[in-house]
């Protein structure tokens, strides 16, 4: 009785758009694809398309993501739904936003090339279909504010880092300079870095030592609600 009921309905098309980050030592950066199809053609776009019926929003998500990057089991949030009624001038198109953290070097360089795609500094973007800045600018803000207390920047690191380039990631996300004492200080004594006898020497001849991140003991520390910056 119900279904029937619903043909009476408007019927909306349903598209997932993917704002992915990624640091490149220096600065954070947003992947975007030129677009392969009308409207705007040819100008920058998030990665994105329509949900299949037989799929749910999430598992849209974990597939455009993955055929853009070729990575699976990455870090992705639901992050908003737009549904201005003119947001699209191909139709009636209502987008739910992910974000997603990737290691740019992990993602696939020829899938790239075949999505026409390109890494952009988030305080150098260029011009943007739709309502996709506003999308950017939303998940900017949400990852600044998820930074501070959950340990998701991780995700856009290599499995051994230095504390420098840990700084350097925060520091980039916020767009910020932190001391680097007070910075070390604070966190290491979370306790939750994993120091190795290894250094990075191109930096120094010194050397700094590398760190990993001990998902363990962040696990055991999850629930006092620790706070990262």
């Amino acid at each position: 009785m119900g279904r029937i009921e619903y043909k009476n309905h408007d019927r909306f098309l349903l598209a997932v758009d993917c704002i992915i980050f990624g640091f490149d030592g220096n600065d954070l950066k947003a992947l975007l694809v030129k677009r392969a199809l009308e409207p705007e053609i040819g100008k920058w776009s998030l990665m994105g398309g329509f949900a299949n019926k037989e799929e749910s929003v999430d598992k849209a998500a974990e597939r455009i993501l993955f055929t853009l990057t070729g990575l699976e089991k990455i870090y992705m949030e639901q992050l908003h739904c737009f549904g201005d009624i003119d947001r699209d001038p191909g139709g009636r198109v209502i987008s739910i936003a992910y974000f997603a953290l990737i290691k740019i070097d992990d993602s696939n360089v020829e899938l790239l090339d075949t999505h026409n795609a390109k890494w952009f500094d988030l305080r150098k973007l260029p011009n943007l279909i739709f309502d996709h800045k506003q999308m950017v600018k939303l998940a900017k803000e949400r990852l600044q504010q998820k930074v501070a207390n959950h340990p998701i920047g991780f995700e856009l690191l290599p499995d051994k880092f230095t504390l420098q380039q840990l700084q350097g990631l925060y520091e980039a996300i916020y767009e910020t300079s932190f001391d680097k004492r007070n910075f070390t200080r604070k966190i290491l004594s979370l306790g939750i870095l994993q120091r190795l006898d290894e250094k990075e020497k191109a930096s120094s001849k010194k050397g700094a030592f590398y760190y990993v991140f001990d998902k363990k003991k962040y696990k055991q520390l999850e629930h006092e609600g620790i706070k990262l910056i």
